[in-house]
């Protein structure tokens, strides 16, 4: 196949993307309306899983052939991706509310997500073991906390109040569900389209797999996430562009990481320990922009330091 073709074939998964996102968006914002449930509940359960369905589908073909790299620089680069590139992206579109709870629950939440991982993978160094790796008595003890985490959504489910807005036209269940299948349908095709043709592209330049995989897989993954926030950035769906991001972050290790686990034991490279201090770091630097500048807001600024973070050290990691 020609590079012409390749580069065709990325541009037609990434318009996959487009019109998936868009048909997700307008689907989850009716059933977050319909059933009188926040789209910030939306984002973090429905919005977060669907995205993150090819993060799943990579690391779970990658853990089964052994490209433990691979399955851990997917999911690392994703979520750095989602927290960087695309918390910036939306924060730079237009200024981007975020709620209280958000703030102080999941944020946190998904930085305790990361230690645990760092924990967890780095038993050799910390705790004198023959190697370093995620184990399944690892991955299921971060299954646990991640239905902890499912836990507590529900118990927020059934805190949810918002308030009615004026529907000139009611949305039957029919039309949503047809609009979240054809959304979520896109999302997968371009979300496998893409980052395959990308990572042939990169393998015909000679680039190392871990490069490959935080990089380029893990943001071709990341499309769906980045075509699902920029689009409800777009139209003012604030709670379900951040709470997309954070829930696609915490899902990715909590669920994806463990699953690749149960597979198959993963091996896991300390090099990889750098990449999770930026990420924790950028973590921490989400936290603090929610009490700079106007509260609870990403503003412009802020989304730009976030940008140029990203850039620098991409730069840098390249090199």
């Amino acid at each position: 196949m020609s590079t012409w073709v390749m580069i065709l074939l990325i541009i037609l998964g990434l318009a996959m993307l487009w019109v998936g996102a868009d048909s997700f968006i307008k689907g989850s914002s009716a059933l977050a309306s319909k059933f009188h449930v926040s789209e910030l509940t939306v984002g973090l359960t429905i919005v977060a899983f669907g995205t993150s369905a090819p993060e799943l589908l990579v690391n779970a073909f990658a853990s089964w052939s052994g490209n433990d790299e691979i399955v851990f620089g997917n999911i690392i680069g994703s979520n750095q991706f989602n927290l960087f590139m695309i918390l910036s992206i939306t924060g730079l579109i237009t200024p981007t509310m975020v709620q209280s709870t958000t703030a102080w629950r999941e944020i946190p939440f998904s930085l305790i997500a990361l230690l645990i991982l760092f924990v967890l993978a780095n038993d050799c160094e910390l705790f004198n073991k023959g190697t370093c790796q995620l184990s399944r008595p690892d991955g299921l003890f971060m299954l646990l906390v991640f239905f902890l985490f499912l836990f507590y959504v529900s118990r927020q489910l059934s805190h949810d109040r918002i308030a009615r807005e004026k529907v000139t036209m009611p949305v039957r269940n029919r039309r949503i569900a047809w609009l979240m299948i054809i959304g979520m349908a896109g999302l997968m095709a371009g979300g496998k389209l893409v980052p395959g043709f990308a990572a042939e592209l990169a393998l015909r330049l000679h680039i190392s797999e871990k490069l490959i995989a935080i990089t380029l897989v893990a943001a071709g993954t990341s499309l769906p996430e980045l075509a699902t926030s920029v689009v409800a950035a777009a139209r003012r769906n604030h709670d379900i562009a951040v709470g997309n991001i954070i829930g696609s972050n915490i899902f990715n290790i909590l669920f994806i990481l463990p699953v690749s686990s149960l597979i198959r034991p993963l091996r896991f490279n300390v090099s990889f320990n750098k990449d999770i201090g930026y990420l924790a770091g950028g973590t921490v630097l989400f936290l603090i922009a929610m009490y700079t500048g106007k509260k609870y807001r990403i503003d412009r600024w802020e989304a730009f330091v976030l940008l140029a973070t990203y850039i620098i050290y991409t730069i840098f990691f390249i090199q």
